[in-house]
Order: structure tokens, then sequence, then C-alpha cells
């Protein structure tokens, strides 16, 4: 994989940073009136059961492990594209992460909740904790255990692996987020997500094509 593709996809995650940096502010500031276009509705507190307080939490965990399991690949190979393809991932994630619980602070909701992960999508009884894969895409505890005992082209390939299903979780619920959300900058965060959480897939399974290796299935 060229450190072309790799660097325009860091490009677009780096865009969605600096997008998010201006959520944060506009969600911060009743004031500003962003939103989907209704500057009332976009000031309204959204309530613990919402979609988009669902999504809040239910990202922040999902990020979670995505910031884990990268910080785990690359201290485990000496690849310099894997490195910087998941260090990218891990400090676009980990922001990500610190602005959807600063979101739920700034509307005083919890951050956890008594309903089961992706009720807000009406998925609350269709997803199981199977071994600590809470939501769609999400590792198991066992997946994270083998990707820390392996190193080199190994631990390459499994992470490209977990973190090519992780996304496509992560794509589905921003997806479910645009549709659902009725904060519109948050609305436009999710977005971002999809955009480029797609564009660092394109780049993973060129990864994994060239080490004679397919997504998990």
């Amino acid at each position: 994989m060229s450190r072309r593709a790799i660097g325009w996809a860091a490009g677009a995650a780096a865009a969605v940073l600096v997008a998010a940096g201006a959520v944060t502010y506009a969600v911060a500031d009743p004031g500003s009136g962003a939103g989907s276009g209704d500057g009332k509705a976009a000031q309204r507190t959204p309530s613990a059961d919402s979609a988009d307080a669902g999504f809040a939490r239910d990202m922040a965990v999902h990020h979670q492990q995505a910031v884990e399991m990268s910080y785990v690949v690359r201290d485990h190979t000496k690849n310099e594209d894997v490195r910087r393809l998941a260090y990218d991932i891990a400090q676009t994630q980990a922001n990500q992460r610190g602005m959807l619980l600063g979101w739920l602070d700034l509307w005083g909701l919890p951050k956890v909740s008594a309903d089961p992960p992706m009720t807000w999508m009406g998925m609350g009884g269709m997803v199981t904790a199977k071994d600590g894969s809470l939501m769609p895409g999400m590792a198991t505890n066992t997946q994270m255990k083998k990707l820390a005992t392996l190193n080199g082209k190994q631990a390459e390939i499994f992470y490209l692996q977990l973190m090519t299903n992780h996304h496509k979780g992560g794509i589905h619920m921003a997806e479910g987020c645009v549709a659902k959300c009725t904060v519109g900058v948050e609305k436009r965060l999710a977005q971002g997500m999809v955009d480029a959480q797609q564009s660092e897939l394109q780049v993973m399974a060129g990864m994994l094509k060239e080490r004679g290796a397919k997504p998990l299935s």
C-alpha cells in the first residue's frame, strides 16, 4: 500500500477531527443555532433515550476498543505503514470518543444506560454480548487476547482483519445516527465517520492483499 494512499486516508480522518472541533463548539454554544435547519430544534437537549444520546454512549465504547487494538499492533510490528495507520486510527477515534462523552456531559445525561447497546437503533434485543463483543464489528475478548500474542506480519494481518470488521460495524452505527439523530452537528460528525472509515477500509483491503490475506468471514 503506497504512502500516498495511507496519507489520503489520514487526511480524511484529520478533516473529520477539524470538523469535530467545530461540532464541539456548536454543541457547547446553544446560541449557535447549528442543526438541521431549525435553530430552536438544535438547541433542545436530547433525552437520555434519544438516538443522539444512544449513539454517543455506544460509539464511545466502540471507539475505545479500536484505540486499544491500534496501540497493541503499533507495539507488535515494525512495519511503518501499519504503525502509521494504527496511530491515525487511535488518535482520531480517541478524540472523537472524548467529544461524544463531552456532549453527554453538556447535555447532563448519563454515560451508561440500563438498556442494551443499540437500543436507540431498534436493535437492543438482537445484539448479544458474546465474549465481550457488545456491538456490531467489535472484537471478542478472545480475539483481543490473541492479537496481543502476535508479532510482525501475523499481528498486522489479524489487526487489519479485526479493524475491517470494526469499521464495518462502526459505519453501520454512524449511518444509524445520520438517519435517526436530531442534533444536526452530531449527524454531520457521524457522516464524517462514515466517509473516513470507508476510505480506511479501502486502504486496509489493499494492505491485506499485499500480505496474501483476506478479511475474516
